[in-house]
């Protein structure tokens, strides 16, 4: 034994060949912590001590080989400032460089995931051999931050700099074959034969029959660009990035910034550039409140995967009430392999839903991601049904008829009498209370909310609505067939509107409440989209539907009177009102806010409709001009508000899985981190005093809660200060 860590061991074997084996104890995964880097620091010493050895193998004992960093350490190191994460960062290229100089050939076996980190390492060595199974890749710039550990340097150096370029700035996981098409690695064999691969290559390279040395130097010279190759790879690259990523988004055209300062130096100076850009990006609150939305993620999965432990299996599947969500429900369940029956009373309804399904798949054929064949065989996942027939061996059925309390409860209750014991009722309501509906049923613990986004097939978000009476059971099976589905479910607690809805229409209101005063609707949303949002609050109602729109502001007024009382109509008309009774509903029948014309892609595309605007003004009492900043805190104050109250009233667990419920539901824009992290960039005191201001004028719906008080007068936070690493 060479050396010996708590996740490094470091052992000579036949042939003086030397494997250095990753293997975190207590951990299911390999991470790059702290930790691990100062043992890797260690076992490389340990290396350039040991004499007579003729190659190096870097192994993992896990089913991944190196997931990345350690994430969880990185809000705490991003808060010891610049100086300190460059310090950090040529710290780790000193130990990456080690490797990369040992005076003998070196090969990674890649066994599993190597991502971010773990794929710097790999970089390091002269060769690398990759299991079919395998994925590598660097997605740093979806956390905001760029590769920091070698991989802006060695991978343009291996790749090519429009390569590099594609898999960097776009932060993509890769498959073995794609690896080895673009020369990211050496070979790809069936993962029994991967240690054997590493060893004929390091026998290869110690025979002369490969030059590891001439590979090595070509990693650590600059890049053979001419000043024209150059200006073609990177000009052109960082254009067409920007454009994609967004202006609230700097890491991906960063990245290419790195890569091309880089590409006339040699390794040391390469590498200083690019630890110095890291720190640089790691500093802004973007980067921030990626990490937190990263972490907040993992919270939400580790739920999902704890309710998913207790679940029953869930087999069989069906969903009443075809068209179109019942049809994008019946596609997510057969495409991800959970047979579905689709019932409907019409059987127009029921060739609707099957277009739906069928025009999903299609496009999964035109995109090469299934072929012909695989499409038919999930297709027949699809029954569709006008009877009940088959319905007695269903685990769980989605009831995703009318969104009307009468006919839904109707529905449910003549379901019940005709399926399993154990089976599962689920409603795919958006407002009405689960506790509501559960009335008139004779099993409520086997019946919970089971509420999905439209469009269904992109949308991530499914809301797990637990009522009164339903069932720990119900819950666990709910969620384990959602993330079956590939959604991400959030368990809340019923209320009118649930989390996402019962949060948006104070969004709304308060949008309704600049309409009132006279702003104008088309640079509102203009500043909601600069702002992040990827609609703005006009355009998002016309995707909504008028009709669904006034629907649940009834269900918000009834339940939330003091503060939502006017979305139901009480009092003055609504600019929103105002759409519907004119029958412009939106993208539904062509005209809303805006009117719809189809683009060339067949897509509804808005343009401006004077018809629309005049009916804005109509109901406008007054004429005011509001700043880009007026509009922001008057459309945000009381989304946030309303998020801080769902988690005081317990409707959700915690500030992650109400940031994320956002986030996935109703595209909060994820750079900002949530609602409840927003209000945490600003200060809870901060908010607070806004808040306050904004209440004086316009009402109950500005104003902070008394538990938001006591949090800004302790100088308490949603979420707590990271640790410091």
């Amino acid at each position: 034994m060479i050396y010996q860590g708590n996740a490094i061991t470091v052992q000579r074997g036949d042939g003086d060949i030397a494997t250095l084996t990753f293997d975190l104890q207590d951990e299911s995964v390999n991470k790059l912590s702290s930790a691990v880097v100062t043992e890797l620091e260690e076992a490389v010493k340990a290396l350039q001590a040991e004499s007579g050895l003729k190659g190096l193998v870097l192994a993992s004992a896990k089913e991944a080989f190196i997931v990345g960093a350690d994430i969880t350490e990185f809000q705490g190191m991003f808060g010891k400032g610049g100086d300190f994460l460059e310090s950090m960062l040529m710290r780790v290229h000193g130990i990456f460089n080690a490797i990369e100089d040992l005076p003998f050939p070196t090969v990674t076996a890649i066994n599993g995931l190597a991502l971010g980190g773990g794929c710097e390492v790999l970089l390091t060595t002269d060769f690398r051999v990759m299991s079919e199974a395998a994925q590598i890749g660097l997605p740093e710039t979806k956390l905001g931050i760029l590769p920091g550990w070698g991989g802006c340097v060695r991978l343009p150096r291996l790749i090519g700099a429009d390569n590099a370029i594609e898999w960097i700035a776009g932060g993509t996981q890769n498959k073995a074959d794609a690896a080895l098409k673009m020369g990211a690695v050496d070979a790809v064999v069936p993962g029994e034969q991967l240690e054997a691969a590493a060893r004929d290559i390091l026998a290869r390279a110690n025979a002369g029959e490969l030059d590891y040395l001439a590979r090595r130097e070509e990693k650590k010279q600059p890049l053979k660009l001419n000043p024209i190759e150059q200006m073609m790879a990177f000009e052109t690259a960082k254009g067409y990035v920007a454009g994609k990523a967004g202006p609230h988004y700097p890491a991906p055209v960063e990245a290419i910034k790195v890569i091309q300062k880089g590409a006339g130096e040699e390794r040391a100076r390469a590498q200083a550039i690019e630890a110095k850009a890291f720190a640089k990006l790691a500093m802004t609150e973007v980067a921030f409140n990626l990490v937190g939305l990263f972490m907040n993620d993992q919270v939400v999965k580790k739920k999902g995967g704890q309710y998913e432990k207790q679940a029953r299996p869930v087999k069989q599947t069906a969903v009443l009430g075809a068209g179109i969500m019942g049809g994008g429900i019946a596609y997510q369940s057969a495409s991800k392999g959970t047979p579905i029956l689709m019932k409907d009373i019409k059987e127009e309804a029921i060739q609707l839903g099957l277009k739906e399904a069928r025009k999903l798949f299609t496009k999964q054929v035109e995109r090469k991601k299934l072929t012909p064949e695989q499409m038919a065989e999930k297709l027949a996942n699809i029954r569709p049904t006008l009877t009940y027939g088959d319905f007695g061996n269903v685990d769980l059925v989605v009831e995703a008829v009318v969104e009307n309390p009468k006919v839904k409860g109707a529905v449910l209750s003549e379901v019940e009498g005709l399926v399993g014991e154990e089976t599962i009722l689920a409603s795919n309501t958006s407002t009405i209370s689960i506790t509501r509906l559960a009335q008139n049923l004779t099993r409520p613990e086997n019946f919970c909310g089971m509420h999905f986004f439209n469009p269904v097939h992109r949308m991530p978000l499914v809301e797990v609505i637990r009522g009164e009476k339903t069932s720990d059971a119900a819950v666990a099976a709910t969620v384990a067939y959602a993330r079956a589905m590939g959604k991400t479910p959030i368990v809340v607690n019923d209320c009118p509107g649930f989390l996402v809805n019962r949060v948006l229409f104070p969004y709304f209101g308060g949008f309704s409440q600049l309409m009132a005063q006279g702003a104008d609707f088309q640079r509102v949303d203009k500043v909601m989209e600069k702002f992040g949002w990827p609609m703005g609050p006009a355009y998002l109602l016309d995707v909504v539907g008028m009709d669904t729109a006034v629907h649940a502001g009834e269900v918000m007024a009834e339940g939330f009177p003091e503060r939502m009382g006017s979305l139901g109509g009480n009092g003055e008309k609504s600019a929103i009102q105002a759409m519907f009774e004119n029958d412009r509903l939106g993208q539904k029948n062509d005209r809303g806010f805006y009117a719809y014309e189809e683009d060339r892609k067949g897509k509804p595309k808005k343009v401006r409709d004077e018809a629309a605007i005049a009916l804005v003004k109509g109901v406008a009492r007054e004429n005011r001009e509001f700043s880009d900043e007026e509009i922001i805190s008057r459309m945000m104050v009381p989304l946030c508000l309303e998020a801080v109250r769902c988690l005081e009233d317990d409707i959700v667990a915690s500030p992650a899985e109400a940031d994320m419920a956002l986030i996935y539901g109703i595209g909060f824009p994820p750079f900002r981190g949530g609602a409840l992290r927003y209000i945490d960039a600003m200060g809870v005191e901060a908010f607070v005093k806004l808040a306050d201001d904004l209440a004086e004028e316009l009402g109950a719906l500005y104003a902070p809660t008394e538990k938001l008080r006591e949090m800004a007068a302790a100088g308490e936070t949603f979420y707590a200060a990271p640790a410091q690493s």
